[in-house]
């Protein structure tokens, strides 16, 4: 990790924060640091894992539950949703009572919802804890961005971001082989209870050596400057047009990751449900260095002008082209091409830090949990939506392989038209925020 700086040497254009929550202080060591970011890291980890079970889990739910492909797209949907649903509180909340408060009081949210899940006996009972543990997890990495965004100068924002990344990363890997190996030993109510002692686990590394939060300053009495809250945020042409990729590509990529490439393997390529977890394995394996890569890489490519923002803008054809080329080999579609088109749409993930920096720091908490909300209501709707399009081809008579490229095609239109309203509005913009965080 790169060396901190205090968090009035924040993008151009920024104000100092006056809100409590924003006034946390700088990191006073590197290692010091690197432990805040273990402790983000490890939460985050056990977000991504319970996030991504899904999609090994899915033939076991399939016949053990008798779920159908929209019943399994609800059930993953349901952790999106309450996910979701909390992100603009979320943002709020950050800002004003600091990132350490808001994280523990939710991951313990999290703990119940795992214990319920474990505790289900019902489909309704699944969709219900499932939720719930959205709801808990839904600061794992917007407390830390918030967080990083105050201590870290901005190439080590964008360091710190993709290395969050790869820790999430290394949870959805966790979430295949390792959990179809671990299936016949505890079974998947014996996983969710291992979940919960292990949020326990996060929640006591938090509270010990995550920076404490600076006291809240009472609301009544008090003279605040207003800041624009989230009608600044939406109105910011930073995250308008930045808003239809992380709804339709950033969405679009977790929701392939945590469900739909594992049913691809299995009922479109033909592999067995152990090959299919390996699969799923390769592929975040795969997006795991990816991520790596970009956290070694950014902080020189921002030095020499290549900001988050435009490097999305330029590279997203790699990604359309590769799940086109999905659609066209069709069956013979495996992993490693799921993998390079996951890693080739990884840029996307550039977006969330690019849309923080632009910015004040009073605003850092609402703005990233804003544009996480975009992205993930995009997970719900497209891992829901895209169940309901299968059911309905399947229902019509098309067979398994051109309803999944029907589903999946509709998906890469979107992809198109969202890249295509960035591009179109930069163009018509004379002066992009290209900068490492400079806000208009």
């Amino acid at each position: 990790m790169t060396r901190p700086v205090p968090a009035s040497a924040g993008p151009r254009g920024s104000s100092q924060s006056t809100s409590a929550g924003a006034a946390t202080a700088p990191m006073a060591t590197s290692a010091q640091a690197v432990l805040v970011f273990s402790v983000f890291a490890f939460a985050y980890f056990l977000s991504s894992l319970v996030r991504a079970v899904t999609a090994t889990l899915a033939p076991v739910f399939s016949s053990e539950l008798g779920l159908g492909a929209s019943q399994l797209g609800l059930l993953a949907g349901a952790y999106f949703l309450g996910f979701s649903l909390m992100q603009l509180p979320l943002g709020s909340a950050l800002d004003r009572f600091g990132p350490r408060r808001v994280l523990l009081l939710l991951l313990a949210a999290a703990v119940a919802g795992c214990a319920a899940f474990a505790a289900s006996g019902s489909f309704v009972q699944l969709l219900m804890a499932r939720f719930l543990v959205g709801v808990g997890v839904s600061a794992c990495l917007m407390a830390p961005l918030t967080c990083y965004r105050r201590i870290f100068s901005a190439g080590s924002q964008m360091r710190a971001n993709s290395w969050m990344l790869m820790a999430g990363a290394m949870g959805m890997l966790t979430a295949t082989l390792p959990v179809q190996w671990l299936m016949p030993m505890i079974g998947w109510r014996g996983l969710f209870v291992a979940l919960a002692v292990l949020f326990v686990v996060a929640m006591a590394g938090i509270w010990l050596a995550a920076p404490r939060d600076a006291p809240v300053a009472p609301r009544a009495g008090t003279a605040q400057p207003d800041d624009g809250g989230y009608r600044a945020v939406f109105a910011h042409p930073v995250f308008r047009r930045m808003a239809p990729s992380g709804f339709v590509v950033y969405g679009g990529m977790v929701a392939m990751q945590t469900l739909w490439i594992g049913p691809w393997l299995t009922q479109v390529a033909g592999q067995t449900a152990a090959e299919a977890a390996g699969g799923l394995f390769v592929v975040n394996l795969a997006m795991l260095f990816a991520f790596l890569g970009w956290g070694l890489v950014m902080p020189h490519l921002i030095r020499v002008g290549w900001a988050g923002e435009r490097l999305v803008a330029a590279a997203w054809p790699v990604g359309a082209l590769s799940l086109l080329w999905i659609l066209w080999l069709g069956p013979q579609a495996g992993a490693l091409h799921w993998a390079l088109w996951c890693v080739s749409t990884s840029v996307v993930s550039l977006s969330q830090p690019a849309v923080g920096q632009a910015f004040p720091a009073g605003l850092a908490g609402r703005a990233l949990s804003a544009y996480n909300l975009m992205i993930f209501a995009g997970v719900f709707a497209l891992q829901w939506g895209i169940g309901l399009a299968l059911d309905g081809l399947l229902g019509q008579g098309w067979s398994r392989v051109s309803a999944y490229r029907i589903a999946f095609g509709g998906l890469l239109a979107a992809y198109v038209a969202a890249f295509g309203w960035l591009n179109l509005c930069r163009w018509r913009d004379p002066h992009p925020s290209d900068s490492t965080g400079a806000g208009r």
